[in-house]
């Protein structure tokens, strides 16, 4: 079991930082919606920034548990059309 813990915690990381890099705001920057696409970044950078400090404690579960949220942050942000994403591939649901 912790080798599938490893794996999805790594696995799960890996998938936020491409969301991160993938991701660009869609909106302008000085506009209400272009703010909230700010927050939501940041919001996922610092679940990000979280997860990999749990993880250098070796606390998995919670490492895990930040990359997901900060995915979905990410994701959330793609769906109501903050961020222009990829729309193939796995990063975003569709």
């Amino acid at each position: 079991m912790a080798a599938d813990l490893e794996e999805k915690t790594e696995r799960y990381e890996r998938l936020l930082s491409e969301a991160l890099d993938a991701a660009e705001v869609a909106p302008p920057a000085d506009t209400p919606l272009g703010e909230a696409a700010l927050e939501f970044e940041e919001m996922a950078q610092s679940y990000l920034k979280d997860g990999r400090h749990f993880r250098e404690q070796d606390d998995l579960v919670n490492a895990l548990a930040s990359f997901s949220y900060g995915h979905g942050w990410m994701d959330a942000g793609a769906r109501i059309g903050v961020f222009d994403v990829p729309t193939d591939g796995h990063l975003f649901t569709q």
